[in-house]
């Protein structure tokens, strides 16, 4: 198991309940029907269980893909545990968990081809997934998935702002680097929530809400809360890799001020993006 994905994932995952539009997701509810069937698509360490019990959906067919079998070995074993610890009465057998009327299952695949075999959908999620591959290919494969007028929300998607505090004379030349370095690999797109939204806009469907959903990490009370500290030190992470080639003037000495400022409790991180929900054509 990739212990260092999956302790990532699980780090990013208090930054991304702050992040969430609270008004895509009461959209995305109000418009939910009773029992959906949801099909996420990256599902990484399962979080989406928890989170629909939470706000209510305790019934549901869930079905999460996720293209690394290390994390999602992580999701079969780890949230039976965290569902029983909340005091649900959760079953887990052959990669199925089952908790309350909602029973989700958790594969090893290619998420948009699986997206692509599925139909009759209610609801398909792609948290943090939608930067990751092309946003056409996501949204084909997203309708092809949904029944008539189903679901697709896509929170958590980034759109090209990178912002460290305190301000470091680097700063400008390190974001645009890390940026290009994103949107040279394929499929990513460094500006992907605007033309994601452009994109819903100009299908047959119909972009329902959008709405900011900006991760911010800061110190509080003299450090980070959960473990959030090793979120940044992996953010920090991925954009040494990202610059390592790119000949940033002082960007050795950007490196070396934001992993000090984050050993001293001082380092703020903002990473800006959208919520967005689009409901498939109806069909009629």
């Amino acid at each position: 198991m990739n212990h260092a994905a999956t302790r990532y994932l699980e780090a990013k995952r208090s930054v991304d309940e702050r992040a969430r539009s609270p008004r895509v997701r009461d959209r995305l509810l109000a418009a939910l029907p009773e029992a959906p069937r949801v099909v996420e698509a990256g599902c990484g360490t399962g979080v989406t269980v928890p989170t629909l019990l939470a706000w209510g959906v305790d019934a549901a067919t869930y079905r999460g893909v996720d293209s690394d079998p290390g994390v999602v070995a992580f999701a079969r074993t780890v949230r039976p545990r965290e569902l029983r610890r909340r005091g649900y009465d959760a079953r887990a057998a052959d990669g199925t968990v089952s908790a309350s009327d909602l029973t989700a299952a958790f594969e090893t695949g290619d998420a948009v081809a699986a997206l692509r075999a599925e139909s009759g959908a209610d609801l398909v999620v792609a948290q943090a997934f939608a930067d990751l591959v092309d946003p056409e290919a996501l949204i084909d494969a997203a309708e092809s998935a949904l029944r008539p007028g189903g679901l697709a929300y896509l929170p958590i998607t980034f759109d090209g702002g990178s912002i460290f505090q305190p301000d470091h004379p680097a700063d400008r030349a390190v974001e645009r680097a890390y940026h290009a370095a994103i949107d040279a690999r394929p499929g990513r797109d460094v500006r992907a929530g605007r033309h994601l939204a452009d994109l819903c806009r100009r299908r047959a469907g119909t972009l329902l809400a959008m709405a900011s959903s900006d991760w911010v990490v800061r110190p509080r009370g003299g450090d980070y809360p959960a473990d959030e500290s090793y979120f940044l030190e992996r953010i920090l992470d991925f954009v040494a890799d990202a610059i390592a080639d790119a000949d940033v003037d002082r960007g050795d000495d950007w490196l070396a001020s934001r992993r000090g400022q984050l050993r001293d409790r001082e380092l703020t991180y903002v990473a800006h993006q959208y919520d967005l929900l689009y409901r498939a054509p109806d069909g009629g």
